[in-house]
């Protein structure tokens, strides 16, 4: 079985858990994984788990310079 290294070095995280982590209302991370704007999540029955790894990677993707800045922070 071949495993991502990204999972294998992440820690899994709760929903609760990962809305302190970046610092937003349960919520909020809630709606944002409806609307498919947030972190990617797994979803296994009713409970979403998110590695950290991939926490870190969707803050970092919104990093802009200005708030003028479309994206595609350097």
């Amino acid at each position: 079985m071949n495993v991502d290294n990204r999972y294998e070095q992440s820690r899994w995280l709760t929903r609760k858990e990962a809305a302190a982590y970046l610092r937003l209302g349960e919520s909020t991370l809630a709606k944002l994984f409806v609307s498919g704007d947030g972190p990617p999540a797994i979803k296994v029955g009713r409970s979403v788990r998110y590695a950290s790894g991939d926490l870190d990677a969707w803050m970092g993707s919104r990093r802009r310079r200005s708030t003028s800045d479309g994206g595609s922070a350097e």
